[in-house]
């Protein structure tokens, strides 16, 4: 892509997360990965318990009790998170009942089994913040941390002081990286929508103008299709009149119908450019476009071929690439078959569903072929790419310049 250097295009594949946050996962293993990474960092904790039971400072009833009771805990917390990161939450009431459980486990254990099991309350921490509505967080984690002081008093108060500052931390931050997910999932349902609506407008803005220009027409060849059935056993010669009169009528909305349709299947690239950017923008892409195209010589249907894959091309982008960046184009290129304008829209995004080209892509092809032009379009290394060539016709002479 022009404009970017070779270290640029990897430090963008370097920034690019390993896991887009709140973007749906395309493979169950891929669904397995997240769940582990912000589920099994949290695990770390539970090594001071389990070196406490293999340790043999207590009684074999004890040290029993004292798996299950933290199998059960384990059982409860992973449930809870695994259940919330999936398609179908708890509900309210039960994610209530087993954070509930969870911090009277690990009051008991503590107090039973000693300091070691104090570490538990952060998983109750972090079980409220990723769980919990804000409103509700912002209370039960300093309720968990007070409650780790009261069981500290009974146990190891120095531990207990260690580990406050750590339980309301992670609390606090879990509550920003669950609203983050929240929001992102949110903006990504938004991108769809106003694809979806813009879709839509388009539709009804040709219904329209199809409706304005056959409303008129169709009522007046039905008007007088009547007329001429009333006339024409008494007054044949005006029912011919009326006939001609609906010939006339029929063949001039033929051709506005005509010339309705070749000016919506051959859109400018002007005005494509400046629809580009808005489509972009409300989709919260940023989008890097030329403001004026050079298109001195280009034939007209060269560039409707153009306009036509920029359409479908960022079209595509908002739809299906859950792209952050879209750079587009515009060049005039010196060929051995003559000269060519080529337009070039590359995005960081997954680049769709992988399963071939669609309808879209296809349907464009055929269009460039008819213009003498190609088309281009894969992943790279940064996202997807689309390239369309289209003949340019003459261009200046460079060599005049000064």
């Amino acid at each position: 892509m022009s404009g970017m250097t070779d270290d640029q295009l990897s430090e963008e594949a370097r920034r690019e997360p390993l896991i887009p946050i709140g973007q749906p996962a395309r493979k169950r293993r891929e669904l397995w990965r997240r769940k582990l990474l912000w589920i099994g960092v949290w695990l770390v904790f539970l090594s001071s318990p389990v070196h406490d039971l293999v340790s043999g400072d207590h009684t074999t009833g004890g040290t029993v009790a004292g798996w299950l009771g933290l199998t059960v805990f384990v059982v409860l917390y992973l449930s809870l998170l695994f259940r919330d990161m999936g398609a179908t939450p708890y509900h309210p009431r039960l994610i209530g009942s087993l954070i509930g459980s969870m911090a009277v486990l690990a009051t008991a254990l503590s107090l039973t089994l000693g300091s070691a099991w104090l570490g538990l309350y952060c998983y109750v921490s972090v079980a409220c913040g990723m769980v919990l509505p804000l409103r509700v967080a912002f209370w039960t984690i300093p309720a968990t941390g007070a409650t780790l002081l009261l069981v500290g008093l009974r146990t190891d108060e120095e531990e207990a002081l260690n580990l406050l500052l750590l339980v309301l931390l992670i609390g606090f931050a879990m509550t920003g990286v669950s609203q983050l997910v929240r929001t992102t999932i949110e903006l990504r349902q938004a991108r769809a929508t106003v694809a979806q609506l813009a879709a839509n407008e388009e539709r009804l803005r040709l219904a329209r103008d199809l409706h304005d220009l056959l409303g008129h027409s169709l009522s007046l060849i039905t008007l007088k299709s009547e007329l001429a059935g009333r006339m024409l056993p008494e007054h044949p010669d005006k029912a011919a009149q009326q006939v001609a009169d609906i010939e006339q009528v029929s063949r001039q909305a033929l051709v506005d119908v005509r010339e309705a349709v070749t000016g919506y299947r051959r859109p400018r690239l002007a005005p494509e450019l400046a629809g580009a950017r808005v489509a972009l923008t409300a989709a919260g892409i940023t989008a890097a476009i030329p403001a004026e195209p050079d298109l001195d010589g280009v034939p007209e249907e060269s560039e409707a071929a153009l306009a036509w894959a920029l359409r479908e091309a960022i079209t595509n982008v908002v739809r299906h690439s859950a792209a952050d960046r879209c750079t587009v184009d515009l060049v005039r290129r010196q060929t051995l078959d003559g000269p060519v304008l080529e337009l070039s829209v590359d995005d960081d995004g997954t680049g769709g569903s992988g399963k071939g080209p669609g309808n879209g892509l296809n349907g464009l092809t055929e269009r460039l072929d008819k213009a003498g032009g190609t088309l281009e379009a894969g992943r790279d290394k940064r996202g997807f790419r689309l390239t369309a060539r289209v003949p340019a016709g003459s261009t200046p002479d460079v060599g005049s310049r000064s």
